[in-house]
């Protein structure tokens, strides 16, 4: 088993306050979150921006994984996850995945076909309780 950790710390109301947020590897290292980062325009990340992120990382390496064990090799796989979060019922709704891929010898309805079964079979998207979509296309 690999285990994966982060920490947040959080200070004061939610609206007022503000938190840090560190990852052992420290590319988080303190780094700002607040009320006004999620749900308004303030400079720092959110719960909901990290998980993006997540998503759209494990969604690519997913599709590469899934593209070599059907004999391709992708040139570049650029996904973008973007989490759309309810702020009235503070529940994440959706994950909309986005992938442009760089396929030698691929046709389009195989690294859709590829494409979907990661969008579906990813870690992340596994344990998310929201809608996931998809839009694929090759370069």
């Amino acid at each position: 088993m690999k285990k994966h950790n982060a920490q947040a710390v959080w200070y004061g109301s939610v609206k007022e306050g503000n938190g840090k947020i560190s990852s052992r590897s420290k590319i988080l290292d303190n780094t700002n979150y607040s009320f006004t980062t999620r749900f308004g325009d303030a400079a720092g990340t959110n719960p909901d921006e990290l998980l993006a992120a997540s998503h759209a990382g494990c969604f690519a390496m997913a599709t590469s994984l899934m593209l070599g064990q059907e004999g391709f090799t992708p040139e570049s796989l650029s996904a973008n996850a973007e989490v759309t979060m309810n702020p009235e019922t503070l529940t994440i709704e959706s994950s909309h995945l986005t992938l442009k891929g760089k396929v030698p010898q691929i046709s389009n309805e195989k690294f859709i076909e590829i494409a979907t079964n990661a969008s579906k079979n990813c870690p992340i998207s596994t344990v998310l309780n929201c809608k996931i979509t998809l839009d694929a296309s090759l370069e």
